[in-house]
């Protein structure tokens, strides 16, 4: 019979492993429908960057709207304390421009803690259906300290690595880099991710479960580059900022998730991991 803190490990445990990383990859051999081969990275692409941000421009500009056409953190270095009126709030926003709602809510899996659930509307097939928020480090960059008993790490193909956390030490590096990172009067990255009420609603996809033989993914990941045109004044719905200042040289990493069939309301997302096979 085991111990009360064994028991408390497990079901730890059993919570954790639905976004360990490592683990995934070390059970892949025995759940092989979790896996999405690929055989050169270019080829992670599920539909084209161009429609990505097609998606995310048309939902920036919408958010933007119903703003009042302000300019987030003018007079503010985080968001979500700044008083705003709004016409609607983000998730009507988001069902209009897109067709449909995601929320956080209990997992459906027993031990899964938060799942992402589609609450109204129907996801269409193709579609970019959440954000993966969260820091982003290169490959060489020091992440030791955040990562220690952080399930919310999602490594790209490219071994570039999104900090998904929004507690502890996780959180407070994200504060850190958007600030560091705004231009004048303009943010260039959404803090609001580490709070219960995201500004961007698809800023929810650290939370979206690993897929299982019993539960197919019915979404998968997807690396977006944002391109140089993307407007300065509408970054500040992007929940992706760099670790580093130098790297703001190169485009932003962002990670989506698009659906791989039409995902009805009271569907959780589940996802599946990529791999390259030479």
């Amino acid at each position: 019979m085991p111990g009360p803190a064994l028991r408390r490990f497990r079901e730890k445990w059993r919570s954790y492993r639905h976004r360990f990383v490592p683990w995934v990859v070390f059970n892949l051999s025995k759940n092989e429908k979790t896996l999405r081969r690929v055989t050169e990275p270019s080829e992670d692409k599920v539909i084209p960057d161009e429609q990505v941000s097609q998606s995310l421009l048309g939902l920036s500009r919408a958010l933007l709207r119903n703003s009042g056409g302000l300019l987030l953190g003018a007079h503010t270095n985080f968001p979500p304390r700044f008083p705003l009126h709004r016409e609607q709030n983000e998730g009507d926003v988001l069902f209009q421009t897109l067709g449909f709602c995601i929320e956080r809510r209990p997992s459906s899996l027993a031990f899964a803690g938060t799942g992402v659930f589609v609450t109204r509307g129907v996801v269409p097939k193709g579609a970019t259906v959440a954000m993966y928020p969260g820091t982003i480090y290169q490959p060489y960059e020091p992440i030791l300290l955040q990562s220690i008993r952080n399930p919310f790490v999602f490594r790209c193909i490219d071994g570039v690595l999104v900090d998904g956390n929004d507690r502890g030490i996780s959180r407070m590096v994200f504060r850190s880099c958007s600030g560091r990172d705004r231009m004048g009067p303009y943010l260039t990255s959404d803090a609001s991710w580490l709070t219960d009420s995201p500004l961007n609603p698809l800023a929810v996809g650290q939370y979206v479960n690993n897929c299982s033989n019993e539960r197919p993914a019915n979404v998968c990941y997807q690396e977006y580059d944002v391109p140089d045109s993307f407007p300065l004044e509408l970054r500040q719905y992007l929940p992706n900022v760099n670790y580093s200042q130098h790297c703001t040289q190169r485009p932003l990493r962002c990670v989506v998730l698009v659906s791989l069939r039409d995902i009805r309301a009271g569907e959780e997302l589940f996802s599946n991991y990529y791999t390259i096979v030479r």
